[in-house]
């Protein structure tokens, strides 16, 4: 294993909280000197059939838990899928039925092993102890909470306040989530930001059944792509782990430059350092943020279809847009760089495109020019070498070849 700071430095990188840092260090110190690795639980309720990246934002962080050798166990909620995590809504959720969540468990099964290790994943159902716990069981679990506690959810609370009803089931939710980790004596507990409640359920139940309380380690809700709100299949900003290459290379180039490198931060296999280099230099004109989000879409294609589906994605994507946009008697222009890049305003008044660097610039700033499709807004742009089409307005186009 990893030096404790190695581990915590990488454990670190993206989380919003964990509960607690030392606590965590502890279990961590223990684990290497007992060579007992740490029980990693996270809990996805089948309520669609698709997983999506913003699950796997968490999915990333237990990859990263197993190549540090700890065990993952994926927690498929076919139990909790039949109450309905009321976490962010104004209403009480329709519940689904058991065939449902069985065929959509069934596709996470197959899912998720695009990002974690099939040989250190333990994938359970959280109806395996909680179908034959019994009534009074369960009464005994739920005499663990006070209504005060749940009502301390800040969903229940506004819902109480606009006279929205609250089911009594619905306050079973947290109670059983949480009863997960006391079953599967969870070490750590991984969840968005929006589960906190449901996550620290978890460490106060432990300690009502005598165990160690978990550790809990929230992430950031990833933005869909409309860049605002949450992604979500029902508000169709999502991108599908199943998705057609071509439709996950597609849907990604259609983030804005600023939400794409927070999809590199959270989503990206690259190191934080790596990152931070590529967003500088693109915000210095020094690398395009064209090409910045080309590489990204072929990483995140590569990841659920293999290295050779995201090069073709990225060749058809290219292929499509040209065909698109270009016109038959397209000017092309070369500039010799001796493989430097070229500035935008330069290349736009040697293509003929403008009179002069500041008419570039000025439309640049204007927002009137794209760049392989893409709308260039900051007039220190450069082109990296290869193949680039300006288009200025709706008429003017030009095809610069940067070597």
């Amino acid at each position: 294993m990893k030096p404790i700071r190695e581990q915590m430095a990488i454990i670190q990188r993206g989380v919003a909280q964990i509960i607690s840092e030392e606590s965590l260090e502890q279990k961590l110190t223990r684990s290497m000197t007992t060579g007992i690795p740490l029980k990693i639980k996270a809990g996805f309720d089948p309520t669609a059939p698709d997983l999506h990246l913003g699950h796997t934002v968490l999915l990333q962080k237990m990859r990263q838990f197993q190549e540090l050798g700890h065990e993952v166990i994926f927690l498929i909620g076919d139990f909790t899928g039949l109450i309905g995590d009321p976490t962010g809504k104004n209403e009480t959720r329709k519940p689904l039925t058991p065939e449902v969540l069985a065929a959509n468990a069934e596709t996470y099964k197959s899912q998720v092993f695009h990002i974690l290790d099939p040989t250190t994943t333990r994938v359970v159902f959280n109806s395996t102890w909680m179908t034959p716990m019994s009534a009074a069981q369960l009464i005994q679990l739920a005499a663990k909470q006070t209504v005060a506690r749940m009502m301390e959810r800040d969903d229940f609370t506004k819902r109480y306040k606009a006279e929205r009803p609250i089911a009594i089931h619905e306050f079973l939710y947290p109670l059983v989530q949480g009863y997960d980790s006391v079953a599967l004596h969870a070490d750590v507990e991984l969840g968005g930001t929006d589960q906190t409640f449901n996550l620290l359920m978890g460490r106060e139940l432990q300690k009502e059944y005598g165990q160690e309380p978990q550790c809990v380690i929230t992430m950031p809700i990833l933005e869909g792509l409309d860049g605002v709100q949450k992604m979500s299949k029902s508000l169709n900003n999502y991108i599908a782990i199943q998705d057609p290459p071509d439709e996950i290379f597609g849907k990604t180039m259609s983030l804005s430059d600023a939400i794409m490198w927070r999809y590199y931060e959270l989503l990206s296999n690259r190191s934080l350092e790596e990152i931070r280099q590529l967003e500088t230099a693109t915000q210095a004109g020094r690398f395009h943020p064209m090409e910045a989000k080309k590489q990204l879409a072929e990483e995140l294609t590569a990841r659920f279809h293999g290295q050779e589906q995201g090069r073709m994605a990225r060749h058809r994507f290219e292929a499509r847009f040209s065909q698109r946009e270009t016109p038959q008697d397209l000017t092309e222009v070369i500039l010799e760089q001796n493989g430097q890049p070229a500035g935008l305003a330069d290349a736009m008044r040697l293509a003929g495109l403008v009179a002069s660097n500041s008419e570039a610039m000025r439309l640049i700033r204007q927002q009137a020019v794209s760049i392989d499709g893409v709308k260039a807004e900051d007039p220190r742009s450069q082109l990296m070498p290869g193949r680039h089409v300006l288009k200025v307005g709706k008429l003017r186009h030009a095809a610069v070849v940067v070597r």
